[in-house]
């Protein structure tokens, strides 16, 4: 019985310090997310303001009481200066792209030495014009020649990586704008992309 004594002290000894590590680890965890909550809150950029994130930012209300208002002749000097500030910001402003169009999937072999392998690939372009859009799609044979010349050039290899991918894209975009003969072609989507 004295042989077993030793034994249970032991394995208490064991266990209140496998307690004491597993406490020790739940507060490290614990502080690092309270600095990193904290750091969030306090620390963090602009571009990941909350209300950006989900577009509850205040709007700044002007009211004017019937006391603040001026004589007419200033109100008509500060409508003249909002006026030429509207006009400034409206040709400041970025026009807005015209809405992705779908080109007809492509299917190609790569051009791999020691297997066998295709590629299918479905892209939507977005353009900077309705014009160039319709330009893009009376101009269809130029387009799928030129997309696919492109892409039996590529190995898998090249492919397989997100580097590889968006090099891709920068190639079509530059292949679809050399055939509108204008940088009009803005971005590129792949809405497929298998290879095999």
């Amino acid at each position: 019985m004295a042989e077993e004594e030793p034994v249970k002290d032991q394995e208490d000894t064991t266990k209140k310090k496998s307690s004491k590590k597993l406490i020790i680890i739940l507060l490290i965890i614990v502080l690092i997310l309270a600095g990193g909550a904290s750091w969030w809150f306090f620390f963090r950029p602009e571009s990941f303001s909350i209300s950006k994130i989900f577009g509850t930012e205040k709007k700044e209300e002007i009211s004017e009481s019937s006391a603040d208002k001026k004589a007419d002749g200033e109100d008509k000097k500060n409508e003249d200066k909002k006026g030429e500030e509207s006009k400034n910001t409206e040709a400041d402003a970025p026009k807005p792209l015209v809405k992705p169009f779908s080109l007809p999937s492509f299917t190609v072999n790569l051009a791999d030495k020691t297997k066998s392998k295709y590629l299918r690939v479905g892209l939507d372009v977005e353009a900077s014009t309705p014009e160039a859009v319709k330009e893009l799609k009376n101009q269809t044979s130029r387009v799928r020649d030129g997309i696919i010349l492109l892409l039996s050039s590529k190995t898998s290899k090249e492919l397989a990586s997100s580097e590889g991918k968006v090099l891709l894209k920068n190639e079509i975009v530059a292949r679809l704008n050399q055939i509108l003969g204008a940088p009009r072609v803005v971005r590129l989507y792949f809405t497929d992309f298998v290879i095999q």
